[in-house]
């Protein structure tokens, strides 16, 4: 990045690529290994001659705890550990009485940022990641991150459901979270450690802090993946991939208390009173005259009331227990009336006696 300073800086000249990654070159590891780092990857190496000061004139130390069931692994790692940091010039300290790591500069050390490097692998360390792994922290172009997701969730039933979301069903949604990002990632306990290039470290904590607050990770899977295959088209890269990535709405309701009824006040007058004030038990006494009765009065009346409900709640439980005995109500069949059908003899006989009648 060009300096933005005005003061000159005699070496700072323009045929310096600042945005290459620098790698530590140590002079214990083949030079071939090197060489073929070199000419794949196209970055410098930082060797101890770049180191133009000399050593340094102040000690840098960094120490970190680790819980007990640590304690056996790391003792018989240690070696492998010290070993990989003698190369760098760090010198590292395992105590187990008080139960911590420290990391050192020393008279040997030519990289200043090795010790940063120091101090991510002891964190790594403290977390659980393997030794084979957590060494891997001390190239340049390895990064670490450690997310800390315990405080994102108060319910310790939720925080435990949701960190089961990263693992997925026998695992898969990690590892597919690991080939996307190239990222080697742990969970363990209240944090969630990862290791690999920037680029994927950022994707993997946005991904685990947005598990942590209720989204699943599979949909930024499925983004992570169109992205590869985009990246994969020259005529694209210019482009905005806005319209190929998935949208997804959130489909919670909203959780507001409704009202059962809703009143319509706009059919209702406006009227600059206010409503009239309810009557106390005072005012209610008075109206029915209670009030103005004496002490045995009142007492005979509150008796009566008393024994008046429980006369009706009687009834009542009565009325509910005999409901199961009363008999049901029958439907009475209705006689059809017959009709009678009028012959013709019958007829004749209803005339003669009209015409008796009449005579």
């Amino acid at each position: 990045m060009p300096s933005t300073h005005k003061q000159e800086k005699p070496w700072d000249t323009d045929d310096i690529d600042k945005w290459k990654v620098r790698l530590n070159a140590t002079p214990a590891d083949p030079p071939s290994r090197f060489d073929l780092l070199l000419t794949l990857l196209q970055i410098d190496a930082f060797t101890p001659g770049d180191n133009a000061a000399g050593t340094f004139t102040e000690e840098s130390s960094f120490a970190t705890l680790f819980p007990k069931y640590r304690e056996v692994y790391l003792r018989e790692a240690w070696p492998m550990i010290t070993r990989s940091l003698e190369k760098y010039g760090i010198a590292c300290t395992l105590d187990l009485v008080e139960g911590s790591m420290t990391v050192k500069t020393t008279r040997k050390t030519y990289d200043p940022a090795s010790i940063l490097n120091a101090r991510d692998l002891i964190k790594l360390l403290s977390r659980s990641v393997p030794a084979p792994q957590a060494v891997k922290i001390l190239q340049d172009d390895v990064a670490a991150d450690i997310i800390k997701i315990r405080n994102l969730v108060r319910n310790k039933e939720r925080f435990v459901k949701r960190r089961q979301r990263i693992l997925g069903p026998n695992g898969t949604t990690l590892k597919a979270l690991e080939l996307l990002t190239q990222t080697y990632i742990l969970v363990q306990g209240n944090t969630v450690s990862a290791m690999g290039p920037f680029k994927g470290l950022k994707d993997v904590r946005r991904v685990v802090e947005d598990c942590m607050n209720n989204i699943h990770p599979i949909y930024h899977i499925k983004e992570l993946m169109i992205k590869r295959e985009l990246m994969k088209d020259p005529e694209l890269a210019t482009e905005n991939w806005e319209r190929f990535l998935p949208h997804f709405k959130k489909r919670t309701l909203s959780k507001r208390r409704k009202p059962i009824k809703v009143t319509d006040k706009s059919k209702k007058i406006y009227t600059p009173f206010p409503p009239a004030r309810e009557k106390s038990k005072v005012d209610l006494q008075i109206e029915s005259g209670e009030y103005f009765l004496g002490k045995q009065s009142k007492d005979r009346a509150a008796r009566e009331r008393r024994e008046e409900s429980q006369r009706e709640r009687q009834m009542e439980k009565r009325r509910e227990r005999t409901k199961d005995f009363v008999p049901p109500k029958e439907e009475t069949a209705k006689k059809e009336k017959r009709k009678r059908k009028d012959d013709e003899g019958t007829r004749k006989k209803r005339k003669h006696s009209e015409a008796a009648e009449e005579t």
